[in-house]
């Protein structure tokens, strides 16, 4: 069942969290950019929301289950389909890409997930997952506080080595990670790797050519 009662709730403070943590936003859009191709890929998100990642990216389909949200992101242009992550309403081999930003945390089934847009991607086609690494200090406190948040009170965060293992379970090859929202390091700083910065963005190949099976490329941290 979609977790989309705080959001309908509080679609605007949603919204408006990135107008007041600006420097964040511009270094999490920074992170995900570098891991599209420049033009010529259609993209999809999944969970789009009000199309805060979406509309600087260029990506104009997503996946949304929150009505309210929806209506936003539409209101920016953003082509919206209501669905869940689990049963995507798309044809096989669709897109290019399918981006996941802060979305994982939601979702009822991790691996059913990726494996879903592992269905609507063309082969060879890609998945970007950007998310809160549960394993930083930010993801710490963020679990420590759920039960008193209004967003993230029924969010389950995920470790990047777990992210990696669902991609790779789902038909994936990890072939880029990187990194940012590093302590003690401006904002805009991003890095290879992981397991210094807060915010993580985790790049998936589609990848059929070993009877579905992949080879989980993760560095070491």
């Amino acid at each position: 069942m979609p977790k989309i009662e705080s959001f309908e709730k509080y679609s605007d403070a949603y919204d408006q969290w990135f107008n007041h943590h600006p420097d964040l936003y511009a270094a999490e859009i920074e992170a995900i950019r570098r891991l599209i191709p420049s033009a010529g890929a259609e993209g999809m998100e999944v969970g789009v929301g009000t199309g805060k990642f979406a509309v600087p990216l260029g990506i104009t389909v997503g996946v949304e289950p929150s009505a309210k949200m929806a209506s936003i992101a539409k209101s920016q242009g953003i082509n919206v389909y209501s669905g869940v992550a689990e049963d995507l309403p798309f044809s096989d081999g669709r897109f290019d890409f399918v981006m996941m930003v802060t979305t994982i945390c939601f979702v009822d089934d991790i691996v059913k997930s990726f494996k879903e847009a592992c269905r609507v991607l063309k082969n060879n086609g890609f998945i970007l997952i950007g998310f809160v690494d549960k394993e930083s200090e930010l993801g710490r406190q963020y679990s420590e506080k759920k039960e008193s948040s209004k967003f993230y009170k029924d969010a389950t965060f995920f470790s990047v080595p777990e992210v990696l293992s669902h991609l790779n379970t789902a038909g994936f090859i990890v072939s880029n990670i990187l990194q940012t929202l590093i302590p003690g390091e401006v904002p805009n700083t991003i890095l290879e790797g992981f397991g210094k910065g807060a915010f993580v963005v985790v790049k998936g190949i589609k990848n059929l050519s070993d009877g579905g099976r992949t080879i989980d490329k993760r560095p070491s941290p």
